[in-house]
């Protein structure tokens, strides 16, 4: 299991970089100039391209590169064009919003997911499973750049329950959260319907039942925790999606995250801000499935990790 832990956490480096390489090259050239966003439109061009200098945005598009990951091996991921801060306390101020609201999103996502599952697998073919199941088909259809807006006019302008953005209070989670939340929610619970269809057709559930054990003890005992795994697998995948996948979401609610963040550093064109960023997103994102292949082993001993 250690080495199997080490090898894994090697592998988050090339990926992680090799990433950042990718969406350097992409950010240096797309149009626009960070000293347009610095210095505004009444500089002159000489202003310009002294600060063009500075900042080494003169360079070859492999120099800055290269510098870049210079400035990564020495533990730094530079400083904000913009912000005129160091990127990792800009990440660090924002990182803690976009996990609370990727938490939140996930639990509400499983209570809602699960149950109706589960209800859809006992009682197949009947009205209770069409009803969830419709909900699940409509849940992966609406987007998230409608529902958000959709729910911020019914709950916050037309009923005025709830705070329209920002993280101000509990309340300020349940609209950002109920957005991200509902698809995952529809994805789970198709997915754990069909997970317990297919274990409920084993030979184990025959024999349960032949042992004289009730139906509530066979689902709970044995079928759920046999068809955890897929489970286990669309959870740790969607975590990482939640975590990297809520840009959108922030910015509809002016959710003070990570995605918010690098819109900024996108339109600003903060190529150090953007950079660390993705870089952050791309190591949470394989850190959770390295949890997930973990988590195998505990749910299943059969499982061990190669």
């Amino acid at each position: 299991m250690i080495s199997f832990i080490l090898r894994r956490l090697l592998a988050l480096v090339p990926v992680g970089l090799g990433v950042v390489a990718i969406v350097s090259l992409l950010i240096l050239t797309v149009p626009g100039d960070p000293a347009d966003q610095i210095l505004g439109p009444y500089a002159t061009l000489e202003e310009k391209n002294e600060l063009r200098e500075n900042m080494g945005l003169n360079d070859p598009i492999h120099m800055q590169v290269l510098n870049y990951y210079k400035q990564i091996l020495s533990g730094s991921l530079g400083t904000s064009l913009i912000y005129r801060k160091p990127v990792t306390a800009l990440i660090a101020e924002r990182i803690q919003p976009t996990v609370e609201l990727a938490v939140v999103s996930l639990i509400i996502a499983i209570l809602i997911s699960i149950p109706l599952g589960l209800l859809s697998a006992i009682y197949a073919g009947k009205a209770i499973d069409y009803g969830a199941m419709g909900f699940a088909l409509m849940g992966v259809a609406i987007p998230n750049f409608w529902l958000g807006p959709m729910l911020v006019l019914l709950f916050s302008i037309e009923l005025g329950w709830l705070p329209v953005s920002e993280r101000v209070s509990w309340a300020s989670y349940v609209l950002p959260s109920l957005t991200l939340g509902t698809a995952l929610a529809a994805a789970l619970s198709r997915m754990t319907r069909n997970s317990m269809l297919d274990n409920m057709k084993e030979d184990y559930v025959r024999t349960a039942k032949a042992k004289g054990n009730t139906n509530l003890v066979i689902i709970g005992k044995h079928v759920l925790r046999n068809a955890s795994i897929p489970l286990v697998t669309v959870v740790g995948l969607q975590f990482g999606v939640l975590l990297t996948g809520a840009i959108i979401t922030e910015r509809i609610f002016d959710w003070p995250g990570l995605g918010t963040l690098i819109l900024d550093g996108i339109n600003n064109r903060d190529y150090p801000l953007v950079q660390g960023c993705v870089l952050v997103f791309s190591a949470s994102y394989l850190m959770v499935n390295l949890i997930t292949d973990i988590s195998y082993a505990f749910i299943d001993p059969r499982i061990k990790p190669q």
